[in-house]
């Protein structure tokens, strides 16, 4: 008996199906969560047993996705972790964006059947189930990978309603994009939207810049001037790296948000403003609470709720759609980049981020392939020592052309070799899995001398 799609937990027994003895017993040790799909938000915990996942009435779980097999996976639940088995499925079983046919499910990962993401967390998890939004876009921000879709459900939901949210995400993320897709989908978009960068003005100016002044106030204070706040009424004011907010200042902005109350430099009387709130900062705030460089009452209050956008590095599937966006909007066709240096963008850490990525697309569009260099390839990112692929440091000291060259075959080839073992050397399994022709495949092995089984 299939499991029915809208409750959130069974007994999991009433899996159990006549044609597949399965050996349910002892405590539930994890949980199977449904993220995306048609049997997206499903939960169901799982005890020690052998579970199937597939399209047939007789599976454990009954999936809706058109995209799955009959019988397409395995799941067993032992004392010592669970091991996930595909099942001979048309399309595959894949793990962080890897096919599989056999595989130890570490705590946390996310196995892909079809068009369904599912994810095995421990029984004590309170992790919320996201389904990532059907959207590759918001606002200004563009992605179609996991974590992106994810974050994008959430802001489409947060941007609905009026509470102040705090955008966390590192240098180059996106962060002022996002808060004026959150502003631009709110019922304020038709009010003011106003930018302060804390991190660009000077301290002795800032509670100016954010609360305005009387004339007189300070040398230089010739005339009444509104703050940002102020000027934000009715709309919503973006506060620009919060965490560069000086402790004196701090006080001053947390009344700000519990009463909605601004008083300028040099007045008596505080004025009631109507806003909403956009924070978004690259510091660890928790971190700096705990160091006393922030105030805790005030970190609360800013995050009543949170978005963390995720590095570049951590979404590289991103890439070809961003690359193709960034063209798009300096009125360049897709070729205006060449296959070789779209796989050269994709192996590269981008410690800048999006806003890096973005800089360097324009600048080979404008300059050439030779403004690739200036990426150094070879040397690590002080965000992510993950070592460079084998070789990459020494092709740089070839000519560009001929650097380039060695770099994509020894991509290709090595790509090429872990594609034939995955297909145990079956062309045509290959070319559909790689999703290349099967003539030009052909070609590239015989190019990098490389045998299939598939005959001559």
């Amino acid at each position: 008996m299939a499991p029915h799609e809208d409750e959130e937990e069974q007994d999991s027994e009433s899996f159990e199906t006549a044609s597949i003895p399965v050996e349910r017993k002892g405590p539930v040790r994890v949980k199977l969560v449904f993220l995306s799909g048609p049997d997206a938000g499903r939960s169901h915990a799982l005890v020690a047993g052998r579970y199937v996942l597939g399209t047939a009435p007789a599976c454990d779980f009954v999936l809706k996705d058109r995209a799955v097999s009959r019988q397409h996976l395995t799941l067993e639940v032992r004392q010592d972790g669970v091991l996930a088995r595909d099942m001979g499925s048309r399309n595959g079983s894949f793990c962080e964006g890897m096919r599989f046919t056999e595989l130890e499910v570490r705590p946390g990962a996310v196995l892909k059947l079809g068009t369904t993401e599912l994810k095995i967390v421990p029984e004590d998890s309170r992790e919320r189930v996201i389904p990532p939004s059907t959207s590759t876009h918001f606002g200004g921000l563009v992605g179609g990978s996991r974590k992106m879709r994810e974050a994008f459900t959430l802001l489409e939901r947060l941007a609905s309603g009026d509470a102040d949210v705090l955008i966390q995400g590192e240098t180059g993320t996106g962060k002022e994009g996002c808060a004026e897709g959150i502003h631009a989908a709110s019922k304020r978009h038709k009010g003011p939207f106003i930018i302060v960068d804390l991190a660009g003005i000077a301290p002795s100016l800032i509670e100016s810049e954010l609360f305005g002044h009387v004339k007189g106030a300070f040398t230089g204070a010739h005339t009444d001037r509104a703050g940002a706040f102020e000027r934000a009424d009715g709309g919503t004011v973006f506060l620009d790296e919060v965490g560069e907010l000086p402790p004196e200042i701090q006080p001053r902005l947390l009344r700000v948000l519990e009463r909605r109350q601004v008083k300028r430099v040099g007045a008596n009387d505080y004025r009631t403003v109507d806003v909403r709130v956009l924070a978004a900062t690259h510091v660890d705030l928790e971190g700096a609470v705990k160091a006393g460089k922030f105030r805790e009452d005030l970190f609360h209050r800013l995050a009543v709720l949170r978005v963390t956008l995720p590095p570049l590095r951590e979404r590289l599937d991103d890439i070809p759609l961003l690359v193709d966006t960034v063209l798009e909007r300096m009125g360049r066709p897709p070729s205006a980049l060449s296959d070789q240096t779209r796989a050269l963008l994709a192996q590269y850490p981008w410690p800048g981020n999006v806003r890096e990525l973005r800089n360097v697309v324009e600048r080979v569009v404008n300059l050439g392939e030779e403004a690739l260099p200036d990426m150094d390839m070879g040397a690590p990112s002080p965000v992510d020592s993950k070592p460079r692929p084998p070789g990459a440091t020494m092709e740089l000291e070839l000519p560009f052309k001929e650097a380039k060259e060695r770099l994509i075959e020894g991509f290709e080839r090595d790509y090429l070799k872990g594609l034939l073992e995955r297909c145990e050397g079956n062309v045509s399994r290959a070319s559909r899995e790689a999703g290349i022709d099967r003539v030009y495949l052909r070609k590239l092995l015989k190019k990098h001398g490389l045998h299939d089984h598939d005959g001559p």
